[in-house]
């Protein structure tokens, strides 16, 4: 009986070991992480997140810059402009610039920084000028074809 009793306990130990190890485990930073980028579309963005719960950097700042190199392509070689074709961050500027407010995100979770100061965060890159508007022409009057404009019947 006292082995019952003794199986029976270490039975409720056990799964309460099991039910209470996954909270402790997991980050505050990356649940929130987790919370924030949970569909299945945004998986990419919780990775970056994750990354900037798990940053280098003893403060905001450095967070925030390391961010700034994991997601945007810098030359791997110093001086070979070529080389940061093999940087492993995302590449084009929408993505770099998701990727970018995704680990900011994840350093306000770490450092518990204000939601509306996070937002305001913006990458140290200089911004793309908008794209010029290419005048359109127009045309008074429908212009007869030219000999350049017509196809060749000759053989």
């Amino acid at each position: 009986m006292a082995g019952e009793m003794e199986g029976g306990e270490r039975e409720r130990e056990r799964r309460e070991m099991k039910e209470t190890m996954p909270q402790q485990w997991a980050s505050s930073c990356g649940s929130q992480c987790t919370h924030k980028y949970a569909a299945l579309t945004q998986i990419p963005w919780r990775v970056f997140c994750k990354k900037g719960c798990a940053a280098d950097g003893d403060t905001w700042d450095e967070c925030v810059s390391a961010c700034d190199h994991i997601c945007y392509k810098d030359p791997v070689l110093k001086d070979q402009q070529w080389s940061a074709y093999i940087d492993r961050s995302p590449g084009a500027a929408n993505y770099s610039e998701e990727c970018f407010h995704a680990c900011v995100a994840g350093c306000g979770y770490k450092f518990e920084m204000p939601a509306k100061k996070v937002e305001e965060v913006h990458p140290n890159r200089p911004t793309k000028p908008p794209a010029a508007k290419r005048p359109s022409v127009k045309h008074d009057e429908p212009q007869a074809p030219t000999s350049d404009d017509m196809p060749c019947t000759s053989a």
